[in-house]
């Protein structure tokens, strides 16, 4: 089992190294420390948060970045989405864990890191991503579902708020109606 605070899986944990710069400008490490999970869905599910900004371009000097990141991660607002920014988040699914049919307002990057994962579209569509494969979900309903018996999956998602998605005169909007737990909810 991992060192990683909350972590649920099996999987390997996760180091994050954040780099900067010393007074004379070369790079360094500024800081490195194990992903802090959080469960949610009855344990079916786990986020780490990696990183996230709150601009865009993202303003590096002084550090801002980092102490933006550091202060919203502490506030506990930090919903799947970061309005004008961006989100780095790594999700560990349980074996056979229950879909959760939703949408976000945003440009999201899933890549598929460990074991494989079922996308649902609520067309009914469906694919098997295995590992090293990569969905771009743009602000479409979807569900991801671990079909192994026994392995957890490991994903990286980096999600950009977009503008409202029109389709056919209707705002199609964020919809977390499915999750079960308010925790979930409440992180929106």
């Amino acid at each position: 089992m991992s060192s990683n605070p909350g972590q649920l899986s099996s999987l390997r944990g996760i180091t994050r190294y954040v780099t900067g710069h010393d007074s004379a400008g070369k790079a360094i490490v500024q800081t490195e420390n194990p992903a802090e999970w959080s469960a949610y869905e009855n344990n079916s599910m786990a986020f780490a948060v990696a990183y996230s900004t709150s601009e865009f371009p993202a303003d590096l000097n002084h550090d801002n970045d980092f102490k933006t990141h550091e202060d919203i991660k502490a506030s506990g607002k930090l919903g799947l989405v970061n309005p004008g920014g961006t989100v780095c988040r790594f999700v560990d699914f349980a074996p056979k864990g229950p879909p959760l049919m939703h949408r976000t307002q945003s440009l999201d990057y899933g890549i598929v890191l460990e074991g494989e994962i079922e996308m649902t579209l609520d067309s009914g569509e469906k694919r098997l991503l295995k590992r090293g494969d990569m969905a771009v979900q743009r602000a479409t309903m979807h569900a991801w579902h671990n079909p192994s018996e026994t392995e957890w999956t490991r994903m990286v998602f980096v999600l950009q708020e977009c503008k409202p998605l029109v389709i056919g005169g209707e705002e199609l909007k964020e919809d977390l109606s499915q999750a079960k737990t308010s925790e979930f909810q409440s992180r929106r």
